[in-house]
């Protein structure tokens, strides 16, 4: 194969999330600053670790306005901007109502109305006061927190292909742990996989059992067999995805979430994309059960508890990762009709649904290809 038809793979692990990046020459030193532009902007607006600008607007909440950096102040008014949209599901400063469930996280459980109630009470957008000209960000009730989990990923991949476009990249996808970006058109396009859930809610299975093979691996070399060494994260990263991946396609499965092969979801169908992002989110990412009832992640900011309505997952294809993260949120609040009709006027970025019934729906197609993999699931409806 001529080297201008292969395709480099780089992995690492950010953001709590496997990060493959893909580009069509062998370039480590290239991948090594994109992984650090990542950790940069994950240190900048992370609320899973004391010290971030992030943090610092939570801690002064109450209390005093904080001066941030002019992307995340940016940031921060995209998202108040698409929080006080009429019925948004969009909400930034849902992040007390999301501590307190701890979806996907040890404790989780269902809160106690009364508390879920006085929880509301502060996690009104409008109560999150910025100022342009300082660049500061003001939360006026104590104990509100700003929580840009749903968007720091779109906005991350859309920085890494605008940096590697500058770096003269002329191809490129990169991938934070769902969020897709892509940089110009190979032949035949990007593929990108819409998955289904295998690994039942509990996205954190990946990382214990990256984290024990790397241990156990270590505990092999000192105590029986020095003459292996251990594994890395990066290669139990490729264990557990792709060369899963490869394993389960020995048997005939039909397994994937970004790339034909990868382990942990089940293809539902496929995406050939070019020049465009690829945001899904889903009931399936994270959640758990009692009662016979799931408690998934995606919290509706109007009554507190998780989303309720006829989807399992939205898909946004769209130019701008960005954009994929909150129309995920603002679409699957809507449902499937809503959400058709408000993109009408948003021809740029288009919408796959898919139901709990196992129906799939497409608002439009003039932006990328999709296919059917799985034919458990139909294509009943769209607007083609």
């Amino acid at each position: 194969m001529p080297d201008s038809h292969r395709v480099y793979s780089y992995s690492a692990v950010l953001m709590g999330s496997p990060i493959l990046l893909k580009l069509f020459s062998h370039d480590e030193a290239l991948a090594s600053r994109v992984f650090r532009l990542i950790k940069q902007y994950e240190d900048l607006l992370t609320v899973n670790r004391a010290h971030s600008q992030v943090m610092d607007i939570n801690h002064a909440a109450g209390q005093h306005p904080v001066a941030v950096s002019r992307p995340v102040f940016e940031l921060i008014r995209c998202a108040k901007a698409a929080s006080l949209l009429k019925d948004s599901a969009f909400n930034l400063a849902i992040g007390p109502l999301v501590k307190r469930w701890k979806i996907g996280f040890k404790g989780d459980v269902v809160p106690p109305a009364d508390e879920i109630a006085a929880l509301l009470g502060i996690t009104h957008p409008a109560d999150v006061v910025l100022d342009e000209a300082n660049s500061s960000v003001f939360l006026t009730r104590q104990g509100m927190e700003i929580d840009l989990g749903a968007i720091a990923k779109g906005y991350i991949a859309d920085r890494v292909r605008d940096h590697l476009h500058k770096e003269g990249a002329e191809l490129g996808l990169i991938n934070l742990g769902g969020n897709v970006q892509t940089l110009g058109s190979p032949e035949g396009g990007w593929r990108v996989g819409l998955g289904s859930d295998v690994a039942g809610g509990q996205t954190l299975d990946l990382f214990t059992v990256m984290a024990t093979a790397v241990q156990v691996s270590k505990l092999r070399w000192r105590y029986v067999d020095q003459s292996e060494k251990p594994l890395t994260m990066t290669e139990a990263l490729y264990m557990a995805t792709v060369g899963g991946g490869d394993f389960w396609a020995d048997f005939g499965e039909k397994v994937g979430l970004f790339e034909d092969g990868y382990a942990f979801d089940a293809l539902i169908g496929a995406m050939t994309v070019e020049n465009r992002s690829v945001v899904t989110s889903g009931t399936y990412e994270r959640y758990f059960e009692l009662n016979g009832k799931r408690y998934h992640h995606i919290l509706d900011p109007r009554t507190g508890y998780p989303l309720d309505n006829e989807l399992d997952s939205v898909t946004i294809i769209s130019p701008d990762s960005l954009d994929g993260d909150i129309w995920t949120t603002l679409i699957y609040g809507m449902g499937v009709e809503k959400g058709c009709a408000a993109l009408r006027s948003r021809p740029d970025i288009e919408a796959i649904f898919v139901t709990k019934t196992k129906e799939v729906v497409i608002s439009s197609m003039h932006h990328f290809r999709f296919t059917l993999l799985d034919d458990s699931y139909r294509i009943t409806g769209s607007t083609v």
